[in-house]
């Protein structure tokens, strides 16, 4: 539907027309999408001053999209639900009194189109069967179709074997969930982009790197340099300093065993500079730690640290508190207890992405427009 700049709203989408209710507006032109609230058969919307705007008219919300959470996070569930505008799903999960996962779904599934929220984060066991047995609930309740939607996919940090006698993690997860039933996942920022081959079913991949992206252009820091935490995160890196339009730098180290890293040289002008390190998750923080220590003895300006996936995992937290970091900037993909959550910290929801990722699955529309 299209109209001139300046017209009225009501003259082309009247009161009286026979869709009942629109969820969305997609401006042509823009990249954004822009949620509308409204009631059954009313309708709003945007002019732009000398401009010609399109608007895309999307199909109501029909009763059989329905959303799930198990316990990891069902903060950023609620989120997408309110997002999305539906309920979320009522579903109990408990345990028996040997540890066992107990699932009850309080509301009929058949032929409904329903996606499970869980993040595989720590505990990584519990969490992870809690998804698997939410699906094999799902599929026999009859659900038309099944969708694993995980923010944040763990166990994919062994995805290839690199010594003998080694297990591939990030493809046993990916068995156990294409076998309890699910026909689709929808994940952030796999550790590494190849595990989507892992699966035998459609996987559609979604990226932080523009809401991190958004955050720091709108800091606009002076004289900012982007930095790779290693040589494995460069593309991840290189992707954040061209949206920045700022230059890169790169810290090569040696990691001596497993959650020890040591830091050898910093390769690029990062003296005098505001400093970005951008990594895809932190766990420990040993890396990230060593590296702003390196940058800040090589007489850097602020060091702001930036990542999808907070695992924070054993001594992170005090690590981070004392590195030379202003800020750390994450997402919601893993939630970080209110104790925890220090002023160093920004957390960006990922909510609306998600929401209009799950909009554009349900209703057969193309995902990766959302990076266009």
């Amino acid at each position: 539907m299209a109209g001139q700049a300046g017209a009225g709203w009501d003259e082309v989408c009247p009161l009286n027309d026979p869709i009942d209710e629109i969820r969305r507006v997609a401006l042509v032109g823009k990249k954004d999408l822009r949620r509308i609230d409204r009631g059954p058969g009313r309708y709003a919307g945007a002019a732009f001053g000398g401009a010609e705007w399109t608007v895309e008219r999307v199909p109501a919300y029909d009763g059989r999209l329905k959303v799930f959470s198990g316990t990891a996070n069902r903060e950023l569930a609620q989120e997408i639900c309110d997002y999305i505008g539906i309920p979320l799903g009522n579903a109990d999960l408990g345990r028996f009194s040997n540890g066992e996962v107990k699932l009850m779904v309080n509301e009929s599934v058949r032929g409904d189109d329903v996606y499970v929220i869980q993040p595989t984060c720590q505990p990584a066991n519990e969490t992870l069967m809690e998804l698997l047995i939410m699906i094999d609930a799902f599929r026999r309740a009859s659900a038309r179709r099944i969708t694993a939607v995980i923010p944040y996919y763990g166990y994919a940090r062994q995805d290839r074997k690199t010594r003998g006698r080694e297990p591939i993690t990030a493809k046993l997860v990916a068995n156990l969930i294409t076998v309890a039933g699910a026909r689709r996942v929808l994940t952030v920022d796999l550790h590494a982009g190849q595990i989507q081959g892992f699966f035998d079913i459609p996987v559609d991949h979604l990226y932080g790197s523009p809401i991190l992206g958004d955050y720091f252009a709108a800091l606009n820091l002076p004289d900012a340099v982007v930095v790779s935490p290693d040589t494995g995160g460069v593309t991840r890196a290189r992707e954040m300093a061209d949206r920045l339009g700022v230059p890169l730098a790169i810290i090569d180290k040696r990691r001596p065993e497993p959650g020890l890293a040591e830091v050898m040289n910093v390769i690029g002008r990062v003296e005098g500079r505001n400093v970005i390190i951008v990594d895809d998750m932190v766990d420990t923080a040993g890396t990230i730690a060593k590296g702003a220590q390196a940058l800040h003895e090589r007489g850097v300006g602020d060091i702001y640290v930036c990542c999808t996936h907070p695992v924070l995992s054993g001594p992170a937290y005090e690590r981070l508190a004392a590195a030379p970091v202003k800020e750390i900037v994450v997402t919601n993909t893993i939630p970080i207890p209110p104790e925890r959550r220090t002023e160093k910290f920004r957390v960006l929801s990922i909510a609306p992405l998600i929401a209009e990722a799950i909009l554009r699955i349900h209703e057969d529309e193309s995902v990766s427009a959302l990076f266009q």
